[in-house]
């Protein structure tokens, strides 16, 4: 009960010299008022140029004069009628003030020469706004804009002085109170929230829940293209580099606002870590596997190349050598003498042998026709 009280207190307080104006002039008007605090009705030109008339509420009169004098006011101890301009002030607003109003206008004769009505409203105003942030599990943020005391509230975004657009927003619209921020969106946030006699804001700074977006391609052809969050992210890093990561708050801090990653990512900053750039080295990364089957079959065939050769050389290592002399035959001749026959021989023959050689060629069989038989000279010295 007393927190009912104090909520009530405090919206008197909002509202207390919050004045709004409305022209009731036209047949249908629609005026609002504060809780608690003043509306200005404007009823007519001037009164002194109507013969008579009546103010009445939900068809009960409220008000009646004759020209600049006021007959009767039931609300006076609220209201204030003003005959010179034909303004009608209510002070300290109440719920039962909102109600339809009517204006009836007479002539001199008794006869209504005029009437017209117009709606009465009355709304709390926007007493507070809060904002409350919370990341999510693939580094998209989801802001919640709430206000108290407020009726019929209406709800704006505004991002570094824009309107949010919808390539800004993973969910929600610009003039709902719940919104949900992809994961790259940071600056000066800033939520409205208005009715029809107040509009407060509220403005919070949100950066990036940490998350990097990567692309690239691993050496074995997978490509990965996802949200990763930067500090434990192992993929698509280049060892010889480092990324730069500007915080405000401390990384840790992840389900709030983190630390904003500097990447450049296609359309939309995406992070694209590559090793090297240059076109021969992408082209041999990208046929790595073809280039390591050709370079395996090369070396199977060189391989079998020096078995064979090998083979062969032993082969013929294992061939029988050719003699190279060839053998020598001796012709033995004898000389027989006959008897009874004299002849005058010197008692010992000498007998010169001749010998020859062959000689054989390497690597080559020689196969003689026929044997040949050289003899020697037998001279008989007399």
């Amino acid at each position: 009960m007393e927190a009912v009280v104090g909520l009530l207190v405090m919206l008197l307080g909002v509202s207390h010299g919050v004045e709004t104006h409305c022209d009731g002039r036209q047949d249908g008007a629609q005026c609002y008022g504060a809780l608690g605090g003043t509306v200005v009705l404007q009823l007519m030109d001037n009164a002194s140029e109507i013969f008579r008339y009546l103010w009445q509420k939900n068809k009960r009169t409220i008000l009646h004069g004759r020209k600049d004098k006021i007959v009767y006011n039931t609300m006076t101890d609220r209201s204030v009628f003003t005959p010179s301009n034909g303004t009608f002030r209510i002070n300290n607003l109440i719920r039962t003030d909102g109600a339809e109003y009517t204006l009836i206008t007479f002539d001199s004769n008794g006869r209504v020469s005029g009437q017209w009505t117009l709606q009465l409203s009355i709304q709390a105003p926007v007493s507070s706004v809060q904002l409350d942030s919370e990341c999510l599990s693939q580094g998209e943020m989801r802001v919640s804009c709430s206000s108290e005391g407020a009726d019929s509230p209406q709800y704006s975004w505004t991002l570094d002085g824009h309107t949010l657009t919808d390539t800004q927003l993973l969910s929600g619209n610009n003039e709902t109170n719940n919104i949900t921020l992809k994961q790259d969106v940071s600056g000066r946030l800033v939520c409205s929230v208005r009715n029809h006699i107040s509009n407060v804001s509220k403005e919070e700074k949100i950066s990036t829940c940490g998350f990097i977006f990567i692309n690239c391609t691993l050496p074995d052809g997978t490509n990965i293209s996802q949200w990763v969050f930067s500090a434990n992210n192992t993929l698509c890093i280049d060892p010889t580099t480092t990324p730069t990561m500007i915080t405000d708050k401390p990384a840790s801090s992840v389900g709030k606002e983190t630390g904003i990653i500097v990447s450049i990512k296609p359309s939309n900053q995406t992070v694209t870590n590559s090793s090297n750039d240059d076109p021969w080295y992408i082209y041999i990364k990208k046929n790595l596997p073809v280039l390591a089957g050709v370079l395996s079959a090369l070396v199977i065939l060189l391989m079998v190349g020096v078995a064979v050769v090998c083979h062969q050389r032993k082969k013929q290592n294992n061939k029988p050598k050719e003699e190279d002399d060839q053998e020598l035959t001796y012709a033995d001749v004898k000389i027989v003498q006959r008897p009874g026959r004299q002849m005058h021989q010197k008692a010992e023959m000498e007998v010169e042998y001749g010998q020859v050689k062959f000689s054989g060629r390497p690597r080559k069989t020689v196969q003689p026709k026929e044997d040949e038989c050289v003899y020697a000279k037998v001279r008989n010295s007399r």
